[in-house]
């Protein structure tokens, strides 16, 4: 096997070539980035400060808000950068990095939201023993569990890449490392591993998006025998979660449930899984719950007043 090290780096061939694509591309980008940041962590805050929101839906939501900042930041910054750069490089070792940092988060916010459909299935189908099955310990033992997952997913990805043979090509036409256009640079026949990634990454995003499915056709069964108060009630608290769990699970599913083969199309619908969504999650949780809109505003009075001593 020839030694990986043959490609010291790598070069992305980016959004667009066009330079006026990409200096307009440079300012919608450094705003939709800038906006996640704060939009995520005024959820972060606003939970933390908050005593109204100390149910495990709001902590789980706030490790949710806090792992968006982290994922759209493995990619975003360096695609922000290199617009405006002449030579796209990143180096053999920083793509690794990227490529390990971007499926750490992207796992952590697979089980984390596969947690948080069993916390409305709990709250919705078992309200007496609630408290019971989502205690403190409990939830910090989930969320523990949960970056323990995504821990464990990104190893195994990039260890599958890792010691592959990279001697050739060294051009990457996207705009951040991933396991799919990486296999394509590779010197040596990837049939298998391809296999492999669509077996950790693939089938992870199916099998949790068969789970929330199937958590969420359970509530609505139990909820036919509610009143029409109560459903409507326990369908607002579970509509923003499910608008996420569409948002990150589709694009995730078309992209990693491949092999090797990659489209033209893949560099769009990664910006919308990357930027995109992190960027509505804020936008669909703080104006679809009226509790969260509420606790802002009390956050916002609160920081007005300290202002003004």
């Amino acid at each position: 096997m020839a030694d990986t090290r043959n490609v010291t780096e790598f070069i992305f061939l980016g959004l667009s070539p066009n330079r006026d694509v990409q200096k307009v591309c440079f300012v919608i980008f450094l705003l939709l980035y800038t906006a996640v940041v704060l939009g995520n962590l005024l959820i972060v805050l606003t939970v933390m400060t908050s005593r109204s929101l100390g149910s495990p839906m709001y902590f789980f939501l706030s490790h949710l808000s806090f792992v968006e900042i982290c994922y759209c930041s493995t990619t975003a910054p360096k695609l922000i950068s290199d617009l405006l750069a002449e030579r796209k490089a990143i180096s053999f070792w920083g793509c690794m990095l990227q490529v390990f940092f971007m499926h750490l988060f992207g796992g952590i916010e697979i089980f984390l939201l596969t947690v948080m459909a069993y916390d409305r299935y709990a709250a919705i189908c078992r309200p007496l023993h609630y408290t019971a099955i989502m205690n403190r310990q409990v939830c910090a033992v989930r969320a523990g569990v949960a970056w323990a997952g995504g821990v464990v997913h990104s190893l195994a990805q990039v260890l599958l890449i890792f010691r592959l043979p990279f001697c050739g090509p060294n051009v990457i036409d996207h705009y951040f490392c991933d396991v799919l256009p990486l296999l394509k640079l590779a010197c040596s026949d990837t049939f298998l591993i391809g296999l492999l990634v669509v077996a950790n990454g693939g089938t992870l995003s199916v099998i949790s998006f068969i789970v929330l499915v199937a958590s969420y056709v359970v509530i609505l069964l139990h909820l036919r025998n509610q009143s029409s108060e109560g459903r409507h009630k326990a369908l607002s608290t579970c509509g923003s979660h499910i608008t996420v769990v569409t948002l990150f699970f589709g694009p995730c599913i078309f992209i990693y449930l491949r092999t090797s083969t990659t489209l033209p199309v893949d560099k769009m619908v990664a910006v919308f899984y990357t930027v995109i969504t992190p960027l509505l999650n804020p936008v669909i949780y703080s104006f679809r719950n009226a509790e969260v809109k509420k606790a802002m505003r009390r956050l916002w009075i609160r920081t007005v007043k300290l202002g003004e001593k």
